[in-house]
């Protein structure tokens, strides 16, 4: 199940949502995880019917709060803390009563402070878990952005996916990743892929070494992420043996990734092939497929159309 600690959503976002501890220090190795990869459900304001697992208290909250004697404030509170909430979070610096603070200190509960609004917070809090508590699966391959589209190179080792990516990027498109991709699901139908911290920016190619393509080539040659849309399977023949691939396939390939189907293509491998423009041509048909347009099925028609005389 996906987990990150608080430390690390801390450290994240210190600068970017202006955090700053108020008490609390020693739980701050609270893990938070979400068995539903639902990140709305673990970030939002006071509800003690359905306690979020990062509790944001804004002025208004604090107000109702403050709108009680001392024991009906300290039940309340006792029943917020019993949520075991990983942290709670006072957004726009709003100061929290006294009591609040030390029964949290006295549960172990981290208490954190933010100049962001409660609808910044809740939103950038949301859009940081959902990232990060998401479903991820790593692949070998290469990730290209052609032409607009993240396409997936895959094959054997030493199949040529490295060059491959390679002369992809001298005609203009962009490297995500080499080697190592790491393919995040994000609900309820997107694939996006990135490059592990340690490989981002090098491509690996037989004979030349690493090279760094963002210094090589320039910051355009290079993305930090795309939306997985097109897988190419690179497959050499054995020798010998005639390719098994359908000159005009009747059906779509596709492959599974973490539950999401992603449209496949299969390109042979051999001698004077280009297959970087087999790649973009790839590409292209299958941005033409999203339109609607399917080549394969309008020859069979036209075909169909000769075969019944009804063709114009």
């Amino acid at each position: 199940m996906p987990q990150i600690s608080l430390a690390r959503l801390y450290e994240d976002n210190r600068e970017k949502l202006g955090l700053a501890p108020v008490t609390g220090a020693a739980r701050v190795d609270a893990e938070i995880h979400s068995d539903l990869n639902d990140a709305a459900a673990l970030v939002g304001h006071l509800n003690l019917i359905h306690p979020n697992r990062v509790q944001v208290l804004g002025p208004h909250e604090v107000a109702y709060l403050a709108g009680f004697d001392v024991a009906a404030s300290r039940q309340l509170i006792d029943t917020l803390l019993r949520a075991a909430p990983a942290a709670i979070i006072a957004c726009e610096n709003a100061a929290l009563p006294p009591q609040l603070t030390e029964l949290a200190a006295q549960a172990g509960v981290c208490v954190l402070s933010s100049t962001a609004s409660g609808a910044e917070l809740i939103v950038g809090l949301r859009r940081y878990l959902r990232k990060m508590l998401a479903d991820m699966v790593e692949r070998h391959g290469v990730c290209m952005d052609v032409l607009g589209l993240g396409v997936l190179i895959t094959g054997d080792s030493g199949v040529g996916k490295s060059e491959l990516g390679l002369e992809l990027i001298s005609r203009g498109h962009g490297l995500v990743a080499d080697d190592v991709v790491d393919i995040t699901h994000i609900p309820p139908s997107t694939l996006e892929c990135r490059c592990p911290r340690m490989l981002k920016d090098f491509l690996e190619v037989r004979g030349l070494g690493v090279l760094n393509i963002r210094t090589i080539f320039g910051e355009t040659a290079v993305r930090p992420k795309m939306n997985l849309r097109l897988i190419v399977h690179l497959e050499r023949p054995a020798t010998g043996v005639a390719s098994p691939v359908e000159r005009l396939p009747l059906h779509e390939l596709s492959e599974d990734i973490l539950g999401v189907a992603v449209r496949k293509v299969v390109i042979p491998v051999a001698a004077g092939r280009n297959l970087a423009v087999l790649v973009e041509a790839a590409a292209r048909n299958h941005i033409l497929q999203l339109r609607g347009i399917h080549s394969t099925q309008e020859f069979i028609a036209r075909q169909q159309g000769e075969m019944d005389g009804t063709s114009n």
